[in-house]
């Protein structure tokens, strides 16, 4: 199904009765496809002729209920062995974001996510982050091992120097205490980078 017929039940869902085929081509022409369309944030969204509240809400209703199934197919799982999962749930909660977002996936011994947290929003190129209070956290949680996700909202997942250094200062804050730096994940709009496929992490 195209994009924007996917939209307009979305969109009739919020606007009954009424003709939404303009309303989902302005929003898809405005934003690029229908997944942009539903991580925009709602200021972008109410530029949008026709786009209230209840658009609004509809459309974010959707995207967290997107978020919660990715979510639930890893949870108490191997994360390890169900990397396609994790890379599909990285992708659908970040890849379409304005702004930059870096979340930690922490793990047991068993390599089964214990939790999923964001530690930093930012701007459009840049996310503080704090090797020491990551390190911190997977010790609060008794964490075994960790997996670091941000996205890169310009699409290129291609890592920075600035990105490279601090995977750098994680691993060894998390060597020093016994924890395991499992891959950093780059999710850009279509593609993302494994700091391990890459080489960038020690083995």
């Amino acid at each position: 199904m195209p994009d924007y017929e996917l939209l307009e039940l979305v969109l009739f869902r919020a606007i009954p009765r009424q003709d939404v085929k303009p309303l989902a081509r302005a929003l898809i022409d405005r934003f690029g496809d229908f997944n942009r369309v539903l991580s925009a944030a709602p200021a972008r969204l109410l530029d949008v002729t026709g786009v209230g509240d209840a658009v609004i809400t509809e459309l974010k209703i959707v995207e967290a209920a997107a978020q919660r199934m990715a979510r639930a197919r890893i949870l108490q799982s191997h994360v390890i062995s169900s990397w396609d999962a994790v890379l599909d749930y990285c992708h659908t909660t970040m890849a379409h974001r304005d702004t930059e977002q870096f979340r930690v996936l922490f793990l047991d011994r068993k390599n089964v996510l214990i939790a999923d947290e964001e530690q930093g929003k930012g701007t459009v190129d840049h996310v503080p982050v704090y090797p020491r209070e990551i390190a911190k956290r997977a010790l609060e949680l008794n964490a075994s091992a960790l997996i670091l996700v941000h996205n890169h909202p310009s699409g290129d997942p291609t890592p920075s120097q600035a990105d490279i250094a601090m995977t750098t200062q994680v691993q060894t804050a998390c060597s020093a205490l016994g924890l395991t730096l499992h891959d950093h994940l780059i999710v850009g709009k279509s593609r993302e980078l494994s700091f391990r496929a890459a080489g960038y992490l020690d083995s």
